[in-house]
This record gives structure tokens, C-alpha cells and sequence, in this order.
């Protein structure tokens, strides 16, 4: 075979237009399952943070009507979790709490990022639980570590970027200890 007829052949090959959908759809399909995992995984995401927002305010109620005379950090994280449903794995372990009082003077606030747990140590005390005094506002923030969804695809591949330990759902709710009746 000559040069001239390889020539030859390679340009009747370029010339050829079967196989062009074929291209078409090696490039597009891609791009829109990775548009549609994506989108799958951000709905996991939101639904699992619009119950750790459930799961807060109905615990922070149960909290300001007095169920609990004795307060503590396991019955808040268990009311917690309960409220949240089974939409957030291994739930207890993986959620932090922060209470802290707000003072009516000058209203100083904690820094604004929630704290969540480090799953490299073993155990994650917590940072403030403070229940405070009689007409005292009261500060509660949840962090939960949840893993992705689908993992290594989309999203979550982005998400992973920065966020090694898992992605931080947070949630906030403040309340005024009421006094005690007589």
C-alpha cells in the first residue's frame, strides 16, 4: 500500500457522515446524566435538611413547654433525631449540639458557624450546653455530618472537594426560658 492510497482512504473516511448521531450522543448524554444525578442528589440533601429543621423545632418546643424538667444534651439529641425521622443516618452519632445564653446586653451572639464533629476522634463533647435561668434567651445550634447520597458522581464529587469528613447540614433556633409558675 502506498502512501497516496492511505492518503486516500483517510479522506473518504473524514468525508463519511454515518456515525455523526453517534457523536452527538457520546457527547450530550454525559452531561445531562450528570445534570440528572445532581439534581438527585441536592433533593437528598435539602429533604435532609428541612427534617434536621423539624426535628430542632419540635425539640426546641417540647423544650420551652417544659417536657423535660431536667434538660441534658442525650435527651435533646434523641428529640432530635426523633423529630427528623430516619432521614439522616446514624443520627445521635453524628450530630452536635450547641446551646448558648444570649445576653440582652448589646445581644452578643456565638460566631456565626455551627461546630459539627470530627469523625477522626472518637468522641465529641460538647462545646456549650448551657440551659440558662428563668426569662433568659436561649441559643440552640445543630451540625450534622451526612455522606453523600451517591457518591463520586456530580454533585456530591463537587461537594466531596471540600468536605472530606461529609457535607454539614445546619440548623438554629433561639427561645426565652420561661419562668416557672407558682
Amino acid at each position: 500500500m502506498t502512501i497516496r492510497s492511505l492518503l486516500t482512504r483517510l479522506r473518504d473516511l473524514t468525508r463519511r457522515e454515518d456515525g455523526t448521531a453517534t457523536l452527538d450522543f457520546v457527547l450530550i448524554v454525559p452531561v445531562f446524566i450528570t445534570l440528572f444525578v445532581s439534581s438527585f442528589e441536592l433533593s437528598v440533601i435539602l429533604i435532609r435538611q428541612a427534617m434536621l429543621d423539624r426535628g430542632l423545632d419540635i425539640a426546641v418546643r417540647d423544650l420551652r413547654l417544659g417536657k423535660w424538667p431536667k434538660v441534658t444534651e442525650k435527651v435533646l439529641k434523641e428529640a432530635v433525631c426523633d423529630g427528623a425521622g430516619n432521614v439522616i443516618a446514624d443520627c445521635e452519632n453524628q450530630l452536635l449540639l450547641e446551646m448558648y445564653n444570649v445576653t440582652n446586653a448589646g445581644w452578643q451572639t456565638p460566631d456565626p458557624g455551627a461546630n459539627c464533629i470530627d469523625r477522626s476522634q472518637p468522641q465529641n463533647p460538647a462545646l456549650s450546653f448551657q440551659p440558662g435561668v428563668e426569662n433568659e434567651m436561649i441559643l440552640i445550634r445543630a451540625c450534622v455530618l451526612i455522606d453523600p447520597f451517591l457518591p463520586g458522581a456530580g454533585l456530591a464529587l463537587a461537594m466531596q472537594a471540600q468536605h472530606e469528613d461529609g457535607f454539614p447540614l445546619t440548623a438554629t433556633s433561639a427561645f426565652v426560658n420561661e419562668p416557672e409558675g407558682n
